[in-house]
C-alpha cells in the first residue's frame, strides 16, 4: 500500500479551530475516490494529512485538480486563514508492519 503526507504549519494559537474543521470529516468519501486509509494528526502547530491506497498519489491529484470537487474546495477555503505558507507534500521514509494483521499499516 502506498502512502502520502499533506503537512501543514498552522498559524500560532489555530489548533482549536483546526480540530474543529478536523471534527466535520473529510470533504470526500474516502472508500469512493478509491482510499484504503485516512487520517488526520494534530499537534500544537502542525496539521498532518495521511493518504493511503494503491496508486495514491494519482488518487491526492485526481482530488485536489478535478474540476468538479466544490466539496474539497470549500474546505481549502476554511483552512487557509489557519495555515501559515505552503503545504508540505511528505513520503514515507520508513514503515514497519506484523506480517498477517488486519489492522497493519502496509511496508513502503
Amino acid at each position: 500500500m502506498e502512502q502520502i503526507a499533506i503537512v501543514a504549519h498552522l498559524k500560532s494559537g489555530l489548533e482549536p479551530q483546526a480540530a474543529k474543521l478536523i471534527a466535520t470529516g473529510p470533504p470526500f468519501d474516502p472508500a469512493e475516490v478509491g482510499l484504503s486509509r485516512h487520517a488526520v494528526y494534530l499537534a500544537a502547530d502542525e496539521v498532518v494529512f495521511v493518504f493511503e491506497g494503491p496508486q495514491v498519489e494519482w488518487i491526492v491529484d485526481e482530488m485536489v485538480d478535478g474540476p468538479f470537487h466544490w466539496r474539497l474546495s470549500e474546505a481549502f477555503d476554511a483552512w487557509r486563514p489557519l495555515v501559515d505558507g505552503q503545504p508540505r507534500i511528505a513520503r514515507a521514509a520508513y514503515s514497519w508492519a506484523r506480517e498477517n494483521d488486519s489492522t497493519e499499516i502496509a511496508s513502503t
